[in-house]
């Protein structure tokens, strides 16, 4: 081969390469579908302000879905585990616990470097079945304490920050008479998150609920914080469930939660985010686990996109996504940590809930492992208020 056209033969192949290069990054605006390297991702966007996270289930902890497990380690920094840390799972039958998905949930986390949450110690709901039969306040004292050190200690220095206790609050600000308030009395959030600091003293320590915006309820969390801290007991922030839709909560009124939660001198994490784009039910009350309108089942009315998401409705969710993280961004040195609930579309709870059937869109990633325009709208946002 003479010098000339080994010249020209490399030219040649060296601009093949920049051109094949520069499209496959012109291309990947998905992290899901290919091998190629993204510069900007969720979590590096806005890594200075807050983690930003992704609750995983078994498929993904279990490494059976590859692909939303290569979203997870790329666009995230944070994981909560959608069901692998809830009592019925961990403890079914007293003091046998199954450590099985939860060991491999944190060893992910650990191996990508990641914030991991802990969620939830203590909740009325996905409860093992023995713990409702317990009419003994002292038998149920030494449950919850047992269930709260063991779990606790087994992840001490793994695990970064815990839901001790979710969903405490009725509408109007009062406790729910949950079976750890019936057993225990109404100081069992403050023994249960004494148990939780002493297992672990690292550990941030997290109160969770739904439904914050409002006024009532958001109330009595705000006392529950002042009287934790009155009482020396560590809390380390508030965790709002924002399970949204594309109109409510108003703008002002997740401002409102940010600047009240702040007030009593503790963060904000946004622990599950997500906005539904469908109708709701009538007299459905925030995220309440155990309404049920099955009555609406097979109503087209109440699943107006089973075949796919309108442009219209798609560029709503974008400019909703987009307004909230301004928000965020806005507030940026009130919030620790924004998680959203799934991973994509097909995942969602919100696909069963309170409706089973339904095809919602709630997510920033479609059924098919690809970003949505509100994923692209959310990562275009500047990082300075």
């Amino acid at each position: 081969m003479n010098n000339k056209f080994k010249n020209i033969t490399y030219v040649t192949v060296f601009y093949t390469v920049i051109c094949l290069i520069g499209c496959s990054n012109i291309a990947s605006t998905s992290i899901a579908s290919n091998d190629t390297l993204v510069s900007d991702t969720l979590y590096s966007h806005f890594k200075e302000l807050f983690h930003v996270g992704a609750a995983i289930n078994e498929e993904t902890i279990l490494g059976y879905d590859s692909q939303s497990e290569k979203i997870v380690t790329t666009e995230f920094n944070s994981i909560t585990p959608e069901n692998s840390l809830k009592w019925m799972f961990i403890q079914p039958k007293p003091n046998e616990f199954n450590f099985l998905v939860a060991d491999k949930y944190v060893q992910l986390g650990l191996d990508n470097n990641m914030h991991i949450v802990g969620h939830a110690l203590v909740w009325h709901s996905q409860l093992a079945d023995f713990m409702q039969d317990i009419q003994n306040s002292a038998e149920m004292n030494a449950h919850v304490q047992n269930h709260v050190n063991t779990v606790v200690s087994r992840y001490k220095g793994k695990i970064n920050a815990w839901d001790v206790v979710n969903e405490a609050f009725n509408e109007d600000g009062s406790l729910r008479e949950s079976v750890f308030y019936n057993q225990m009395g109404e100081n069992y959030i403050d023994q249960v998150f004494r148990w939780a600091a002493k297992a672990d003293p690292d550990a941030d320590l997290i109160y969770n609920d739904y439904n914050v915006y409002k006024p009532l309820k958001r109330a009595g969390i705000l006392r529950l914080v002042e009287k934790l801290k009155s009482n020396g007991t560590k809390i380390s922030g508030v965790g709002v469930q924002a399970h949204w839709d594309l109109n409510s909560p108003s703008l002002k009124e997740i401002e409102q939660i940010i600047l009240d939660i702040a007030s009593v001198g503790v963060p904000v994490s946004f622990t599950e985010l997500d906005i539904s784009v469908l109708p709701s039910p009538w007299e459905m009350v925030g995220a309440e686990v155990s309404q049920n309108f099955s009555i609406f089942e097979g109503d087209p009315k109440m699943n107006p996109y089973p075949n796919g998401l309108p442009d219209v409705i798609q560029n709503q969710l974008a400019k909703r996504y987009e307004d909230i993280f301004k928000l965020f961004v806005k507030h940026k040195d009130k919030i620790s940590r924004v998680t959203f609930w799934g991973v994509m579309d097909k995942h969602s709870w919100l696909n069963d809930w309170p409706i089973k059937g339904r095809t919602n869109y709630p997510l920033l990633f479609d059924r098919n492992y690809q970003p949505k325009k509100a994923y692209q709208t959310v990562l275009d946002l500047s990082t300075t208020d």
